[in-house]
């Protein structure tokens, strides 16, 4: 099987050219639902298959959904820095290396738990902005980019779907129901 199909499942991530209301809502609908679309595909999974990688020399399933919860409270920190600081400058994160503290292998129950806080209170941040604080932004320092809070849910959409897809491909490649 292609590497990169096994790496990005529903493609590479594309910073959008245009966003109108209609993709925002359904970018913030994305977020919204992601925990019970992920408890869904996860809730019957053996612990012999959280721990299957998804590619070779790839994150285990239980990895994924824990860098899921890591990944997604850095992104609503980020988001209420944007909102609150002129233009803050995130601090970023080793997401490789937080994929190998010992958390990672926990059950995967409390990472789902903290999935459902998180985005139950970025999603009701992200439903009740004006337009103005949709265009606020942070900056990253790796890349210097400034990072709109609109183009952001973008991305975590993106990120949601994506790691979704790395579990539900596992699934249907070795046939778990």
């Amino acid at each position: 099987m292609d590497i990169e199909k096994l790496k990005y499942p529903i493609g590479k991530f594309e910073w959008p050219k245009e966003i109108n209301v209609e993709l925002l809502n359904s970018w913030i609908s994305v977020i919204s639902e992601f925990p019970t679309k992920l408890k869904v595909e996860t809730a019957f999974l053996t612990e012999d298959q959280l721990d299957t990688r998804y590619r070779p020399d790839g994150w285990t399933i239980r990895q994924v959904v824990h860098h899921c919860a890591d990944s997604h409270m850095n992104s609503l920190m980020r988001l209420k820095l944007a909102l609150t600081e002129d233009q803050p400058i995130i601090k970023p994160y080793y997401e490789e290396k937080w994929a190998e503290l010992p958390d990672s292998r926990l059950p995967i129950g409390s990472s789902l738990l903290i999935l459902d806080g998180i985005h139950q209170r970025w999603a009701t941040i992200l439903r009740n902005l004006t337009k103005e604080q949709l265009g606020r932004t942070f900056i990253h320092p790796d890349s210097g980019r400034s990072i709109r809070i609109d183009a952001n849910t973008a991305l975590y959409a993106w990120h949601c779907n994506h790691h979704l897809a790395h579990i539900t491909e596992t699934k249907k490649r070795n046939n778990w129901s």
